[in-house]
C-alpha cells in the first residue's frame, strides 16, 4: 500500500525541531558555542538588565531543547528566568 505524499510529508514535519518564536524582550545575538547552536546570546534590554553580569554571558535556550543537560553541565550555566518558550541561563566566563 502507497501513502499518499501529504501523509508523509506530515509525518516528516513532525521530525523537524521547531524553534519558538524570540520574544521582543530578548535581543538575541548568535549562536553562543558557534552559529548554529540553538542556545542563542543575549544582549541588553530593559528586561534583560536584571540578568546581565561583567562575569558572565547571558544565553537563551529553547525550553525542551535536545543535551540542555548536557549544554548546562559542560558551561556551568544557572537559570535564571524563562520568558516566550526560552530558558534564561547565566553562564561564567571562563
Amino acid at each position: 500500500m502507497r501513502l499518499p505524499l501529504i501523509a508523509v510529508a506530515v509525518t516528516l514535519s513532525a521530525c523537524v525541531p521547531t524553534t519558538p518564536p524570540v520574544p521582543v524582550e530578548l535581543p538575541i545575538l548568535g549562536g553562543y558555542r558557534n552559529d548554529a547552536d540553538q542556545c542563542r546570546r543575549v544582549g541588553e534590554s530593559a528586561y534583560t538588565n536584571q540578568f546581565l553580569d561583567d562575569s558572565a554571558d547571558l544565553v537563551a535556550c529553547p525550553v525542551g531543547v535536545e543535551n540542555l543537560g548536557v549544554f548546562v553541565t559542560e558551561t556551568g550555566a544557572v537559570q535564571v528566568d524563562a520568558v516566550g518558550g526560552y530558558a534564561l541561563y547565566s553562564v561564567p566566563r571562563g
